[in-house]
């Protein structure tokens, strides 16, 4: 079986092999935490500041974007307005966006003005790390795809791509979450390093540098990878699509206890809690592809 993943499904398997399954394999719909929608707002500010003439990408320009930006959000998704009608909605400021997690389940609720005041905060928080007059990226929001030689189609998007007189490449992803502690950084990196070689088989050249910026506590994580760095990355996910693999002929899903079921929107349906996953269907050929699955998401990892 031939498939594809990219670095969100990747990093569902690794959490937890049975969340997978419930995203790829059952496709049961999630609904979308604040903390996730605010870093999808926030990513479409900085996306199109850039698409402004130089002398204009100023602080004021980019907070001016803000409201007309989430008022096209909700025009596209209505079921977004109903983000700040029930009560017990994170404020989406917890810990666990250092690591991937949702804001799902946080006590308290936050009204929409307080919500667009965090994400107004990270958007000027930006411009304490850099600044966007100096810069002049090759690409944004740019869908990239290779395929191994193993058949495994390996994609996904890169917020932005920059490119130096040299060539030199640089890969740049925007986190709305804060800096994860030394022993999360490994995962983070896993996604960069996953981009990095995908453009590495695409152009011929291993990117120069990869980096984070976390808009959540304005720190960045740089990385300078080397070809066994992305050779190695390779060979994991070649393993770990393996697994997938195995886990799909077997049925077997199982599901990995962490701190992050918290914000897990499928506890009622996880053993860990007393739940009982959905029937697989019954002929394997029934069964959606991740091949399928993939090639119709829009992931990113902005937490």
């Amino acid at each position: 079986m031939v498939g594809s993943l990219s670095p969100s499904r990747a990093g569902d398997f690794m959490t937890c092999p049975l969340l997978y399954r419930f995203r790829v394999i059952d496709r049961i719909p999630e609904r979308p935490s604040p903390a996730q929608v605010r870093g999808t707002l926030v990513h479409a500010v900085l996306e199109r500041l850039f698409d402004l003439p130089t002398e204009r990408r100023t602080v004021e320009a980019a907070l001016d974007m803000l409201v007309p930006q989430w008022e096209r959000l909700v025009a596209e998704e209505p079921e977004l307005a109903e983000l700040f009608r029930d009560a017990g909605a994170g404020d989406g400021a917890s810990s666990a966006e250092a690591s991937g997690g949702s804001s799902r389940g946080a006590a308290g609720g936050e009204s929409e003005a307080d919500w667009l005041e965090q994400a107004r905060r990270m958007v000027e928080r930006y411009f304490t790390l850099e600044d966007p007059r100096r810069l002049e990226p090759a690409e944004r929001e740019v869908f990239v795809e290779t395929v191994l030689e193993s058949g495994l189609r390996l994609r996904g998007f890169i917020d932005r791509v920059d490119v130096a007189p040299s060539g030199d490449i640089r890969i740049v992803d925007y986190k709305t979450g804060t800096a994860p502690r030394a022993d999360f950084e490994a995962r983070a990196l896993f996604q960069m390093k996953f981009y990095a070689l995908v453009l590495w088989r695409l152009r011929g050249r291993v990117p120069r540098l990869l980096q984070l910026m976390y808009l959540g506590n304005g720190e960045i994580l740089r990385y300078a990878p080397d070809e066994a760095d992305l050779r190695a990355t390779q060979r994991k996910i070649e393993a770990l699509w393996q697994a997938i693999r195995r886990a799909m002929e077997t049925g077997e899903w199982r599901h990995r206890p962490s701190r992050l079921c918290d914000w897990c929107d499928h506890k009622v349906r996880c053993p860990e809690f007393g739940g009982t996953p959905p029937p697989l269907p019954a002929a394997p050929a029934d069964r959606p592809s991740p091949a399928d699955v993939e090639s119709s998401l829009r992931e990113r990892d902005d937490l």
